[in-house]
């Protein structure tokens, strides 16, 4: 792209308004209508600013995004200062490295703790209150470790508590708020939408941390937890204000253990999912060690203050910013597991470099080669996620990849404040860069997926025949699908039936199983269940078209001339039949539509 030839044209259109149809009539075009004048002026920024970001901006022009966007990148910058000042506040109480990192853990991991069911709240309740609820919890952790701070009564536990609420706060918020994008934008500029998200972390971290550094050294740490409070009031007060229109489901909600469950259950049953979720959780155990232990870095190896720290982390910050605005340049020239290899030895290299180094000025520039890396495989396993999940367990699937980026840094930032304590930070790093050299080998044994579009939505399937009277807690729900293969298909058919089987259990499938009549072999019978009749109904409308298609290629090799048989039975367990009329029905509920196509 060429940078100086669009800020060209952008001059031109400031400084020289647009000429009308060819008619000669120049002035009149000029002036004539001072409106038109300006309209036109506008129209040449925008379209020079549309040349420069490409269609990056276009969610800016829905209004309920541009606010929460702009009151977000308060909140962000709030944030990472108050990160800063309570890095820098471990650091002036105890010296101790293995200390200094365990900040880094406690504002992880919560993340890594609680994702999960945040993930599920986010899909079950009004996403408007959850942010809501979650901002809450975090202004009330970083304004009591404001008043302790100003009351000198803050000690490296008090520190590592409220720090953990504050991360509790933010963790409960998270999924709820990135899931909620969707009902800011129209669907056509949601990945830009999303983009922008990201960038608004980007920015706040690129200029956040040395605005926290500068904050910490004038006034000291109080007063970085102090503007951490007051950051999150915008954003509180914008989502506050904002009237979100709900959508009625066909369905009700899965209450909170069985939504957890469901999420659970489908990574379980996804290879795919399996494969991105460890090495998301590798690259943040061993990248991670570049945060965990930059105090320490700015203090020992480089032997700088609140200042220097502050730098280092904006230097990393930038570098995400130019990975943020490069992932889909970078997209369109490599697959996830080349980002991946290529990321992992870029990154340790950085690492290399901030061991060896002693000045700023070498250890800035890899500090920034390593921010962009980091964010270009980070997103690039977040994408390759989003792209093989369907939508109606999103949340659920982005809270785990949150908890495996956020454990990871978590649980590695003990270890790496363990070793650097023992041994010395610059040691620390050179190990971090061996085994980071190693995370990206594994794609040899455990590649990241390619985008095949494989969380596309299948249609709808008609109600199913009932004539007898259900509730939504009727079950377990016995589903039981006869086929008729010949001997010859049978060795395709069975290989078939092993990838149906992981379609059936990540939607919501127990004990699955096939079997084939010893006295009739061309009859093979696929028998699974579903704890109640609404489980049922869920599971059976999860499969996204591919996993439709690769139940419709089994059901293709069934043999006529009969249709293939599908039964659907409620097991009735001892005790669970009324033995007499007057005996209450304790099932809950309302019944469900007895009628279906």
């Amino acid at each position: 792209m060429n940078r100086p030839g669009v800020i060209s044209n952008a001059w031109q259109a400031i400084l020289r308004p647009r000429m009308t149809q060819a008619d000669g009539a120049t002035k009149r075009g000029r002036f004539a209508n001072k409106g038109v004048g300006v309209e036109q002026t506008t129209g040449g920024i925008a379209r020079s600013a549309k040349k420069l970001f490409g269609d990056v901006l276009e969610p800016f022009g829905q209004r309920v995004f541009r606010r929460i966007w702009i009151a977000s990148l308060f909140s962000n910058f709030g944030m990472l200062i108050g990160g800063v000042g309570a890095a820098w506040a471990m650091t002036e109480l105890t010296g101790a490295a293995d200390k200094i990192a365990l900040v880094q853990t406690a504002s992880m991991a919560p993340t890594m703790i609680l994702s999960l069911v945040a993930g599920a709240i986010a899909d079950m309740y009004d996403r408007r209150k959850v942010v809501l609820c979650g901002l809450g919890i975090a202004f009330v952790g970083s304004s009591c470790l404001a008043a302790l701070g100003l009351a000198r009564l803050v000690t490296p536990e008090v520190l590592l508590a409220f720090t953990f609420l504050t991360g509790c706060g933010m963790a409960l918020m998270s999924p709820a708020w990135q899931s909620s994008v969707s009902e800011q934008v129209p669907g056509e500029v949601l990945p830009q939408a999303i983009a922008m998200n990201g960038i608004s972390f980007n920015i706040a971290r690129s200029f956040g941390p040395a605005i926290g550094g500068a904050i910490v050294a004038v006034a000291g740490a109080v007063a970085a937890f102090v503007a951490n409070a007051l950051a999150y009031l915008p954003l509180l007060l914008v989502m506050a204000f904002w009237r979100r229109t709900l959508e009625a489901s066909r369905l009700p909600p899965e209450r909170l253990g069985r939504a957890v469950e469901s999420g659970f259950r489908y990574v379980v049953h996804s290879p795919r999912m399996r494969v991105i979720l460890f090495r998301t959780l590798l690259i943040g155990l061993v990248g991670g060690a570049l945060q965990s232990l930059m105090p320490v870095i700015a203090r020992d190896l480089l032997g700088g203050g609140p200042r220097t720290y502050g730098m280092m982390l904006g230097s990393f910050g930038v570098g995400a910013v130019a990975g943020s605005l490069n992932v889909s340049a970078v997209r369109q020239r490599l697959n996830g597991e080349s980002i991946a290899r290529l990321g992992a030895v870029i990154l340790a290299s950085s690492l290399l470099v901030v061991a060896l180094s002693r000045s700023p000025w070498l250890t800035a520039p890899a500090l920034v080669a390593a921010g962009c890396v980091w964010t270009l495989s980070v997103t690039a396993f977040n994408i390759g996620l989003q792209l093989s999940t369907p939508r109606w367990v999103a949340g659920r699937a982005l809270s785990l990849f949150q908890t495996a980026i956020a454990g990871g840094i978590a649980i590695g930032a003990l270890g790496w404040g363990a070793v650097a304590q023992r041994s010395g930070v610059d040691t620390a790093l050179l190990i971090a860069s061996l085994l980071m050299l190693g995370t990206g080998a594994l794609g040899l044994w455990l590649k990241m997926p390619t985008d095949d579009g494989s969380n596309a939505e299948a249609d709808e399937l008609a109600e199913p025949e009932v004539n007898l009277a259900l509730t939504h807690r009727s079950g377990p729900v016995v589903v039981q699908l006869e086929y008729r293969i010949s001997a010859a298909q049978a060795r395709t058919f069975y290989d078939l039936m092993q990838a149906v089987q992981k379609t059936r259990q990540r939607n919501g499938a127990y004990d699955w199983s096939i079997a084939r009549d010893i006295a009739d072999p061309e009859l093979w019978t696929e028998r699974f269940t579903c704890p109640t009749w609404l489980d049922y109904l869920r599971q059976r409308n999860r499969a996204t078209q591919v996993e439709r298609d690769i139940q419709d290629r089994a059901r293709a090799l069934h043999l006529g001339p009969e249709p293939l048989r599908i039964r659907r039975m409620l097991e009735r367990p001892f005790g669970s039949v009324r033995w007499k009329d007057e005996t209450p029905d304790r099932g809950g509920g309302g019944v469900l539509p007895t009628q279906g196509a």
